[in-house]
């Protein structure tokens, strides 16, 4: 029996994941080694044990009971699932995170689907009882416990019980380390639930010898997500009225359905990444997936539009960040390209407004979760915590950013490249049509500064000020061929944007190439990886040939360490996004293959036991900041390049 202990390690293990309040993660090796705790830190149990025979075990999480034997776990991109073996029987807990991008609906609503199986070891017949709790610390920030209200009701035959605090205070915070304060938690089954003086709980009894399957759904109404442009918006879901309770019964009617409909996308998913890199990649986009969507808000505008918006996660909390945003649309561009407009579409509403006076993109659109007006850069913003006033409605001439903090080239560049990639990937060209102005606006500022890029900060702006940046250099390029690629999805003539972007990637090439690939700046010093230059594959841009891409991939083996390529020779750290985007452009599989390995022995190996961290330490595997950011759906770069 021991040789079927198939434990799928993780850094840790996700639950419940489905926007950035309604993200809770078990940090261990198993389910049964730690509570859940949300991903920023505080602990909100969720539990779940088993009695058989009058013996108590752990299925999930601390508390009473020793930890039943866990002999299988397996993270898939929608499920996380453990086999446990207690007393005689067999106990199989899954969490089902319904992330599906082909149906919105569902992908915005907070919901999980829970499901236990059953049955008898030993042939003999068991009494068995299974009990499961979520707690009420999940409707309130720190850790005094306000006054709650709890109520119990039937619908549609199935029992609903909620809790939340007494005093609802819609949208009260905002900030990166926060949890949500305002809301209510659900639990839906057939029948069993009870309110618990720590939460919601579930509980079933009965003889068990062949299987048997319990079922329950796990729901959150934040009553409102976020505050754009000042007005108070639901999940997108929410947009002709749906409630989260129907939602909850919809789910509990088509549970089966709605598991096939997860299971079909993890296999589609997975056997893509199978032939493009096999086990290695498997893993990654595994952990990866539902990650991805729960650093993001889908709601429907005031308009009814969709704006998908991320979190700056434990990094200033930004909202609509437009450089965590760029590196998250591989995942998005390859399974509901609409998305990428939904992430754009608030940054043009925003740079369209008076306040923004510059002549480049901004780079975020205020501090989850309220839309408000950059706040990055800022000179008279609120301290930390406090919701920042609306500087959206400021008028031109105020003067409240400050220019060296900006990110001129690289924003630009990112929302030409997103725009253009998401018409190119079958999105809807209206986005385009509407704000053109303002895409060519942001190609002349390429023309002017984006050759030999001035001192400017990039994405990668923990790493400090770089003037002569390559890498950001590579962006205007690929920024401006996209701006082209926009006129001519518009019916007008974008050669002279091709060409100047083409005639700029020509010319780094010949002011930056080194015998052992091309420098970190154009003064000839160091090394970096060239990730922006990961277009050209994925949209057949035709900027440089063959021989460089495989030139300068190989560059890149000799300086990895045990868990990655640096991200340049200043340190060595790395960002695992962008190291895939290296590999994903590299013309030859052995070096896709020996780019992507250590990024999997990291997820196998860290001794961080945080969300996938997308900063981390090449040589010691750990976590250096960044958690739970939404850039790891970089990681699906490869599904567009090596199709």
């Amino acid at each position: 029996m021991e040789n079927r202990r198939v434990l799928d390690r993780l850094p840790s293990i996700p639950l419940w994941v489905s926007d950035p309040y309604i993200s809770f993660w078990v940090g261990a090796d198993t389910l049964t080694d730690a509570d859940a705790s949300h991903w920023c830190g505080p602990v909100k149990p969720l539990r779940s044990q088993i009695t058989v025979d009058d013996r108590v075990y752990r299925l999930l999480g601390l508390g009473e009971g020793e930890a039943a034997r866990c002999v299988e776990q397996t993270v898939t991109p929608t499920r996380t699932c453990a086999v446990f073996e207690a007393g005689g029987v067999e106990a199989a807990l899954s969490f089902y995170g319904c992330a599906l991008p082909e149906d919105l609906d569902m992908l915005s609503a907070p919901v999980a689907l829970v499901k236990w199986e059953v049955k008898s070891l030993d042939g003999q017949a068991h009494d068995v009882s299974v009990r499961f709790l979520a707690s009420d610390r999940i409707c309130f920030d720190g850790d005094d416990k306000p006054a709650m209200h709890t109520a119990l009701y039937q619908m549609e035959g199935y029992q609903v019980i909620y809790t939340g605090q007494k005093r609802q205070k819609l949208l009260s915070n905002s900030g990166d380390h926060t949890t949500i304060d305002w809301g209510y938690l659900y639990l839906c089954a057939e029948d069993g639930l009870k309110r618990d003086e720590d939460g919601l709980a579930y509980s079933w009894e009965g003889q068990v010898k062949d299987k048997v399957t319990l079922r329950a759904a796990l729901g959150y109404d934040d009553q409102g997500s976020i505050s754009y442009f000042g007005q108070p918006c639901r999940a997108w879901y929410q947009r002709t009225g749906e409630t989260l309770p129907e939602r909850l019964i919809d789910c509990m009617y088509r549970f089966a359905e709605r598991i096939g409909e997860c299971e079909a996308l993890d296999k589609r998913v997975l056997d893509e990444a199978g032939r493009i890199g096999g086990e290695d990649y498997q893993k990654i986009v595994s952990a990866a997936w539902r990650y991805v969507f729960g650093a993001h808000k889908l709601i429907a505008t005031p308009q009814g539009e969709m704006a998908f918006l991320s979190k700056e996660n434990d990094s200033n909390g930004c909202i609509g960040t437009v450089d965590v945003s760029y590196p998250s649309t591989p995942l998005l561009l390859r399974f509901c390209p609409e998305l990428v407009n939904a992430l754009c579409r608030p940054v043009l509403e925003f740079a369209s407004l008076p306040v923004w006076e510059f002549d480049f993109a901004p780079h975020d659109v205020g501090r989850y979760p309220y839309v408000n007006g950059q706040v990055y850069a800022l000179r008279k913003g609120a301290a930390q915590y406090d919701i920042y006033p609306p500087h959206y409605l400021y008028p031109a001439g105020c003067d409240i950013y400050d220019l060296r903090y900006q990110m001129p080239v690289e924003e630009c560049g990112n929302m030409l490249i997103m725009m253009a990639a998401a018409v190119h990937y079958g999105a809807d060209k209206s986005l385009l049509r509407k704000y053109e102005d303002l895409c060519v606006t942001w190609a002349q500022y390429l023309i002017r500064y984006g050759e030999d890029p001035g001192d400017q900060l990039c994405t990668d702006d923990f790493a400090g000020h770089l003037a002569r940046n390559v890498n950001l250099s590579a962006k205007a390029a690929v920024g401006l061929v996209c701006c082209g690629m926009i006129e001519e999805y518009l019916g007008k003539d974008g050669s002279h944007y091709k060409e100047k972007g083409k005639a700029m990637a020509e010319s780094l090439v010949r002011r930056s190439e080194k015998e052992d690939g091309t420098a970190l700046t154009f003064s000839g010093d160091g090394w970096s990886m060239k990730y922006n230059l990961c277009w050209d594959a994925a949209m057949g841009l035709g900027l440089l040939p063959k021989s460089f891409y495989e030139k300068e991939t190989d560059s890149y083996l000799p300086r990895m360490n045990e868990y990655g390529l640096p991200l340049d020779s200043r340190a060595d750290y790395t960002k695992s996004d962008w190291l895939v985007w290296c590999a994903a452009m590299a013309p030859k599989d052995t070096t896709f293959q020996a780019l992507i390995a250590p990024l999997a022995k990291y997820l196998r190996e860290t001794p961080s036991r945080v969300a996938f961290s997308d900063w981390y330490d090449t040589k010691t595997g750990a976590t250096v900041h960044f958690i739970a950011r939404s850039v790891q759906g970089g990681l699906f770069m490869p599904f567009l390049t090596r199709k």
